[in-house]
């Protein structure tokens, strides 16, 4: 977190203009992941036991690192504090990505790359990933107070801007439906198992034991129910004071299904219902995200 909190130093005294800048096509934050740090990524090698974790921005990714923690520390019975640096690969000067090699298994890796961009080990050698999805109009409404709260990003004002650039792709990470895309290709990977924000709000105490079974990480039924309790988003928002100092503010806001209908007009919705429906009806990724139910 110290790490952290001289980046953000640092971005304060930047123009929100010089704070993102484009490789290939998408926006990357010049500070967090400058162009060493990716062209170093791509030699990053992974482990057939290390626990990938994937989502695309706001999709609740942080939530899920937290989740994963627990279940690592009940399986394995230890109880090690989380490390200062989250699991970001991306976030990683390449010095810090070489010390990776130090650490002992099993190693906790995540990412919002998008899965072309990804270190090309993370699939060569066949680690289990769990990818997290979330309803595309929840997700952007998280991502403008994201970038509203975090200086090391620009600032997402006025909210009509921030929503045509997120419906064009134009933000950080890029195209929220390109991901999607991308990872309809590999639903059918044994080593990839996709979840949705919203199932796991909906039942956690399931969410957490089919993560822990996909990550050959048993647990009891006891220790299942104890984790579930314990990582309820209203618990985790609760703690995030301890679990992540000053910045649990901004990674953690309100945690709703449904949040979207305080900010979207009746014109952005039915523009949402469009792309989606062009993007991804039909998709089986499109089914699980159910958005007839939490999008209309």
């Amino acid at each position: 977190m110290s790490q952290m909190k001289d980046r953000m130093e640092r971005a304060a005294k930047m123009k929100d203009e010089d704070k993102l800048y484009k490789r290939e096509g998408i926006l990357y934050s010049t500070i967090l992941s400058p162009p060493q740090t990716l062209d170093k990524l791509k030699e990053l090698e992974a482990r057939e036991d290390d626990l990938i974790l994937v989502a695309y921005p706001k999709c609740g990714f942080n939530w899920m690192v937290a989740v994963l923690r627990k279940i690592l520390n009940a399986s394995t019975g230890k109880n090690e504090k989380p490390p200062e640096r989250p699991p970001m690969v991306e976030f990683l000067p390449p010095d810090v990505q070489e010390k990776l090699a130090e650490m002992p298994p099993r190693r906790l890796l995540g990412t919002h790359l998008h899965p072309d961009n990804i270190p090309p080990s993370f699939f060569t050698k066949k680690p289990k990933i769990l990818v997290v999805f979330r309803n595309p109009k929840d997700t952007l409404v998280s991502y403008y107070h994201f970038m509203n709260k975090n200086p090391v990003l620009p600032s997402a004002e006025p909210w009509d801007k921030f929503f045509s650039d997120f419906m064009a792709g134009e933000v950080a990470w890029g195209s929220y439906f390109d991901h999607a895309l991308a990872w309809e290709k590999r639903l059918d990977d044994p080593n990839v198992m996709i979840v949705t924000y919203e199932e796991l709000k909906q039942n956690l105490p399931e969410g957490v034991k089919k993560i822990s079974e996909f990550f050959s990480l048993p647990l009891t039924d006891e220790q299942v129910s104890s984790i579930a309790g314990e990582s309820t988003f209203s618990a985790m928002l609760e703690n995030s004071q301890k679990s992540h100092g000053n910045f649990g503010s901004i990674f953690f806001r309100k945690g709703e299904v449904g949040d979207w209908k305080n900010h979207f007009s009746d014109a952005q919705s039915k523009q949402m219902d469009e792309l989606f429906q062009a993007k991804l009806a039909g998709t089986k990724l499109g089914a699980r995200l159910k958005y007839d139910l939490y999008c209309q």
